[in-house]
């Protein structure tokens, strides 16, 4: 499948860094395993993926030409990844819809990264023939919610406790989603 460019490439962040987003490539391997074991504990505690597991780093990374699915990092110009995204269709009845994750080193918070990044894979789901694209995060997460919105994600619903963290504690779902074609 070609690979979009547009939404590729470098880009300069508020606060004067800059980062080359990419397409996740199989020999990102040891810099995809430096950035999840660089998470704070904390936000392994609310991942859906546990990126400091070696099995998840070589899922992903074997999986970079996968068919609907499409990866993206942010890398510094040494090659360091400092923020994750992905956008996987769903199958079946559900094919039209694809669903985002991101995640972004502490440091580059507050930078726009997860803004560029964002922006960078729903065109990307879009590119892949998704109609409709879904984020889901937990309710206590702000942030995340507020790129979202201004990328006109809207909350389709929210999942009382339905995630439970790696310290055993529950925590509520918001779900949201975009129509990215008509």
């Amino acid at each position: 499948m070609a690979q979009r460019i547009g939404a590729l490439g470098n880009v300069a962040l508020k606060d004067g860094r800059s980062v080359v987003i990419r397409n996740l490539r199989e020999t990102d391997w040891d810099a995809l395993a430096t950035f999840g074991q660089s998470l704070p504990k904390n936000d392994l505690l609310y991942l859906e993926d546990d990126f400091s597991h070696p099995e998840l780093i070589t899922r992903l990374a074997n999986a970079a030409h996968a068919e609907n699915w499409c990866q993206l990092v942010a890398t510094t110009k040494t090659g360091t990844i400092v923020g994750y995204t992905a956008a996987q269709r769903m199958p079946g009845w559900s094919n039209h819809v694809a669903n985002i994750r991101l995640i972004v080193q502490p440091e580059y918070r507050r930078s726009g990264l997860g803004m560029q990044l964002a922006h960078a894979i729903v065109e990307e789901a879009r590119d892949m023939g998704a109609t409709k694209v879904t984020v889901d995060m937990l309710a206590a997460l702000n942030a995340g919610q507020a790129i979202f919105s201004r990328l006109g994600f809207a909350v389709e619903g929210q999942l009382a406790r339905h995630a439970i963290d790696r310290d055993g504690n529950l925590h509520d779902i918001v779900i949201m989603s975009a129509f990215v074609r008509v």
